[in-house]
């Protein structure tokens, strides 16, 4: 049984751009119900936010032609904290003739870069966040969107990188049993900083298979009360600083995780 989908056209126009190109896309999609919601005349902040809440609402995609570089740059901003998908029909396009058409680059400097802002975003996320991975240079995470800490096997890294390719700066920071944090933590803002945690017993069980996988070289890694042990160490560090935010992995998906995490950055940035 197909499931209805909704997209928002979205156009500083009469959106009818937008509305040909996604026919002529859903041709190939014979089994999609996709139900469309045009919004035309889109000339301020105020519509995009509205518009991107909606779509948010009803878990919507979004496709648009907006030629306002501010509206367009607002709306894949809006579009990456709600987790929404975004296509730019217009960018690229105008991107590509311009670097076509434009014989003296000095005429207008960096404007494929400007056009293609959404792309090259992702791209700079995801060196950054592979640069930023399991507490590596911890002195950088002041330029990071999103800090993740948690001890051994509780995500940090496929998480970091899901969400590295929607766009955010992520680095994550283990909890070892035993061992300080980085200072500078405490120095971020804490709506930044979200803190992994989990069962003891799934915890445990994840460590095994890892253990198996190593060829049982990991020591007492893998052992219960260690694991234990170690969830309570990073609890204490994690209650010692009220206003980061706790989150709880077990056994939910990355997709879950995120969209978790996205959520109370939306409630702490309003």
């Amino acid at each position: 049984m197909s499931i209805l989908q909704h997209v928002f056209i979205v156009s500083d126009g009469t959106g009818q751009t937008a509305s040909q190109a996604l026919k002529a896309a859903l041709v190939q999609f014979e089994t999609v119900i996709v139900e469309t919601h045009l919004r035309p005349n889109v000339r301020s902040e105020e519509q995009v936010l509205t518009i991107v809440a909606e779509a948010h609402e009803i878990n919507a995609m979004i496709i648009h032609t907006i030629v306002s570089k501010k509206l367009r740059h607002l709306l894949l901003e809006q579009g990456l904290l709600h987790d929404i998908n975004t296509i730019d029909i217009m960018g690229p396009l105008l991107a590509r003739l311009s670097h076509h058409f434009v014989d003296f680059p000095s005429e207008k400097p960096g404007i494929f870069h400007e056009l293609n802002k959404a792309y090259f975003q992702r791209i700079e996320a995801v060196e950054y966040t592979l640069r930023h991975d399991d507490g590596q240079r911890t002195e950088e995470l002041g330029n990071a969107d999103i800090v993740l800490l948690g001890v051994s096997r509780t995500f940090k890294t496929p998480l970091s990188v899901y969400m590295a390719h929607k766009g955010w700066l992520v680095a994550n920071v283990p909890i070892i049993y035993g061992f300080e944090i980085p200072k500078i933590l405490s120095e971020l803002p804490p709506e930044r900083v979200f803190c992994l945690t989990t069962n003891s017993n799934r915890l445990t069980e994840l460590r095994k298979s890892r253990d198996k996988h190593l060829g049982g070289l990991t020591g007492n890694y893998a052992d219960k009360s260690f694991v234990q042990n170690e969830l309570n160490y990073a609890m204490k560090i994690f209650r010692e600083h009220p206003k980061w935010t706790i989150v709880n992995v077990t056994f939910k998906p990355i997709e879950e995780i995120s969209s978790e995490i996205l959520s109370n950055l939306r409630k702490k940035s309003y």
